[in-house]
């Protein structure tokens, strides 16, 4: 059975990766930071494991917290995991120029960049040791210095740029091992992050990723894609 390990897999894009790999009878590693209050997730783990379906077990997780990292890395030390799915995310409390809350840009940092190579260091031996060998940081456009027309999200926009480039140093980094390593451009998702004015649903999303994941070859590793398919500007 493959299995995914998804943070911030409590609502949005990430509760979609979470249903959709355990209808597809995965071995799901969900986590997000307080699980009492995850009813959708709480209810995917409870009806989990019915025939051929998978297994969804949910794990209480805040990415900013390294040692929370590290604990849940030892807790799950005897696992295999294809892919490791870098979902979790916040937005810039303060958009425009004049208004940065650099308190708040530092935990943005914390979650959307610092979080993404904690995940690898205290998952690499999980997921060398799978067949597919994936780890994944879901990005945004925003994070694209070519695609910035607006100006802006400044803790934001540099988070995401930044965790680009940590995908980037982990392909360089764990080649050797086989191991895959790309950042994930999602597209504009209707989530309370994305807001109402989305293109895509948090299922669409998901499944235009995953089918991405599914054509990644070592060749593709290091690389910002887009999620129809095609390599997203730096």
């Amino acid at each position: 059975m493959n299995a995914v390990l998804i943070t911030g897999a409590n609502r949005g894009i990430g509760l979609a990766f979470a249903q959709s790999y355990a209808k597809d009878g995965w071995r799901v590693f969900a986590t997000c930071r307080t699980p009492a209050k995850a009813k959708e997730l709480e209810k995917l783990a409870a009806g989990s494991g019915a025939k051929g379906q998978g297994v969804v077990s949910v794990h209480a997780l805040d990415v900013a917290d390294g040692t929370a990292i590290a604990a849940l890395g030892k807790s799950l030390a005897a696992e295999s995991i294809d892919v490791l799915l870098n979902n979790a995310g916040v937005y810039d409390p303060s958009p425009s120029f004049g208004r940065t809350d650099y308190d708040a840009w530092e935990q943005v940092f914390r979650v959307n960049t610092m979080a993404a190579l904690r995940m690898a260091e205290a998952f690499v031996e999980q997921v060398a040791r799978s067949q597919k060998k994936l780890m994944a940081g879901i990005s945004s456009g925003m994070g694209s210095i070519a695609d910035n027309g607006s100006g802006g999200y400044y803790a934001y926009r540099t988070s995401k740029s930044a965790l680009q480039m940590v995908m980037r140093s982990l392909a360089m980094d764990l080649r050797g091992r086989g191991i895959i390593a790309v950042a994930m451009n999602p597209g504009w998702v209707k989530t309370d992050m994305g807001g109402p004015g989305g293109t895509l649903s948090a299922d669409e999303s998901a499944r235009r990723m995953r089918a991405v994941f599914d054509k990644l070859t070592p060749n593709d590793s290091g690389k910002f894609w887009h999620h129809t398919g095609k390599e997203f500007p730096w």
